[in-house]
C-alpha cells in the first residue's frame, strides 16, 4: 500500500513514528513528514514558519506544495492528513475535488470544539474517516459513522506513569517553546526558585534549540539543571511549573502535580478570548469539566502569573488528590491511538 502523508508539525511526526510501528512493512509513506521515517518530498525544516511575515513570504511555496501533493496522490491508495488544519483542510478539499473516490483519513483533528466550529462541516465533506483523540469531540459531528474516538497518542508515547508520589527534591520548569512564552515566564521562574530552597531545579528545553539560541532567549540559567527529555524529567520530578500546552496533559497523565501559567501578548490574548469560549486553558481541566468534576490543577493567566501566586499554589495544592485524579484522567482517555489508527488505515 502506498500512503500519502501530510504531517507538517514536529508533534505530528512523534505521533506518526508511533503509528508506523503498527503499519505493515508493505505500507510505503510518501509526502511530507520527518526524514527519519522515510523519504519525504520535503524535509520538515523547509516548512518552518516564524511569524506572519515569514508565512506571507512562503505562501507561494505552500500553494506549490499543495499542488505537488495532489499530483503525488494519484498513485497512492489512501491519504493520511495529520493536524495543521490551515494547510491540510484546503489540501483535503483539493484532493476530494480531484479524486472523488480517494479515501482521505484525518488524524489529530483541528480543535473545532474550541473555536472555528465551521471546520466540522468541511471535515465531514472532504474526509472519509476522522480519527478523534478527544473523547467528547464526536458530539459536534452529524455523521457519527465518519468519526471514531481512537484513543490518545500520549498514552502510546508516555512509557511510565507514577505508581506513587515521592519527594525527589526535583522541580521541573517548562516555560514553553515560543520565544514570547519563554521570555515572559523565565524571570518569574528565576525569582520563584528563591522561594523554594534546597531543591534541584530542572529546566526542560526543546531539543531543537542550540546553545547560542538558549543563551540568547533564556539568559542566565546557571541555577538550573538542563533537560531535553520531557517525559523522563516529569517522571522524576515531585512538582512542575508548566506553560500551557500539551505538556500540561503529559504531566497530568504521568501523575506529576503542577501549576499552569501562561502570559501571552495582551493583543493576542484579547483576540483569542473573543474566539475561544472555554472556561479553562489546560486540556486536563477541559476534560474534567466534561466529566462534571472540579479542575485537576490551577491555572494562572496574564497578570495573575506572579511569584506569590505560583508559590502559594505549590504550597497549598492537595497533591494526593491530584495523584488520584491523574488515574481518572488516564481512564478517561482509555488507551493509546496508534494501533487503532493503523487498523483504520489498513482496513
Amino acid at each position: 500500500m502506498k500512503l500519502l502523508v501530510c504531517a507538517m508539525e514536529a508533534s505530528s511526526n512523534i505521533h506518526l513514528k508511533e503509528l508506523k510501528k503498527y503499519l505493515n512493512n508493505n505500507v510505503e509513506l510518501v509526502g511530507v513528514f520527518d526524514k527519519e521515517l522515510g523519504n519525504p518530498l520535503y524535509d520538515l525544516t523547509a516548512l518552518a514558519i516564524m511569524g506572519i511575515v515569514d508565512a506571507l513570504k512562503k505562501l507561494r511555496f505552500f500553494f506549490k506544495l499543495r499542488d505537488e501533493l495532489v499530483v503525488l496522490a494519484k498513485d497512492c491508495d489512501k491519504v493520511l492528513l495529520m493536524d495543521s488544519s490551515g494547510f491540510n483542510l484546503p489540501l483535503a478539499k483539493k484532493l476530494r475535488e480531484t479524486y472523488p473516490n480517494k479515501e482521505i483519513i484525518y488524524y489529530i483533528l483541528p480543535q473545532a470544539w474550541a473555536w472555528k466550529k465551521g471546520r466540522v462541516a468541511k471535515l465531514e465533506k472532504y474526509c472519509t474517516k476522522l480519527c478523534s483523540i478527544i473523547p467528547f469531540e464526536s458530539e459536534m459531528y452529524s455523521d457519527k459513522n465518519k468519526i471514531t474516538y481512537v484513543g490518545h497518542p500520549l498514552l502510546d508515547e508516555i512509557k511510565d506513569f507514577k505508581e506513587e508520589l515521592s519527594n525527589t527534591n526535583k522541580i521541573a520548569f517548562m516555560p514553553g517553546s515560543r520565544k514570547t512564552e519563554i521570555t515572559n515566564l523565565m524571570p518569574i521562574f528565576k525569582e520563584l526558585i528563591k522561594r523554594i530552597p534546597n531543591k534541584e531545579y530542572i529546566l526542560i528545553i526543546p531539543e531543537k534549540f542550540d546553545n547560542e539560541y538558549i543563551k540568547k532567549i533564556y539568559g542566565d540559567i546557571s541555577d538550573f539543571t538542563i533537560s531535553k527529555n520531557t517525559h523522563k524529567t516529569l517522571q522524576e520530578a515531585e512538582y512542575a511549573f508548566i506553560c500551557s500546552g500539551t505538556a500540561t496533559l503529559e504531566a497530568g497523565l504521568i501523575g506529576t502535580p503542577f501549576t499552569l501559567s501562561y502570559i501571552a501578548k495582551k493583543f493576542d490574548y484579547f483576540i483569542g478570548s473573543l474566539f475561544v469560549k472555554l472556561n479553562f486553558v489546560g486540556l486536563a481541566n477541559i476534560f474534567f469539566e466534561k466529566m462534571g468534576k472540579a479542575p485537576l490543577h490551577s491555572e494562572f493567566l496574564q497578570e495573575n502569573v506572579t511569584v506569590e501566586n505560583l508559590f502559594n499554589d505549590y504550597q497549598n495544592m492537595d497533591k494526593n488528590l491530584f495523584f488520584e485524579n491523574s488515574k481518572i484522567l488516564r481512564d478517561y482517555l482509555k488507551n493509546g491511538s496508534s494501533q487503532n489508527v493503523a487498523k483504520i488505515i489498513q482496513n
